[in-house]
């Protein structure tokens, strides 16, 4: 295994490290992605256990419901806004972070794009990576 991975919120009053390999990094387009991140859409690393997360600091949390029926919970801090993380209801063992909240950015290597039937032109993102209209099947 590699060294942990490390982040947090802008203020540094949330603070996780994950000493497990992602199982998935991924950009997705949906429109609450690109809602959350401001942009044409949010970047994520998911990991398969809970269990590996150590997670400091209180985050205020934010239900909503995908295009699959199942509630996502996003985590961000109450203090500077920063979106640290994400739950899903289906999946409760899985733990997703936003890559631009690690400490190395750097380690993010997107392996597909999801949701791209909601895509925008001016969101042009590698055109070698694998893209889907909407989640594949796991």
């Amino acid at each position: 295994m590699s060294k942990p991975y490390t982040g947090g919120c802008a203020c540094g009053a949330i603070r996780y490290e994950i000493s497990a390999e992602p199982i998935a990094m991924n950009d997705c387009q949906c429109r609450d992605c690109q809602s959350t991140s401001g942009t044409g859409h949010g970047s994520y690393l998911t990991f398969p256990s809970r269990e590996a997360v150590k997670l400091e600091g209180e985050a205020t949390h934010w239900d909503m419901v995908g295009d699959s029926g199942n509630v996502k919970t996003r985590g961000f801090c109450p203090a500077c806004g920063s979106p640290v993380y994400l739950t899903f209801s289906a999946m409760p063992d899985l733990f997703t972070i936003h890559a631009a909240s690690l400490d190395d950015p750097g380690r993010y290597e997107p392996q597909m794009v999801t949701y791209t039937v909601r895509s925008h032109a001016w969101d042009r993102l590698d055109p070698a990576v694998p893209k889907f209209e909407k989640m594949p099947p796991m």
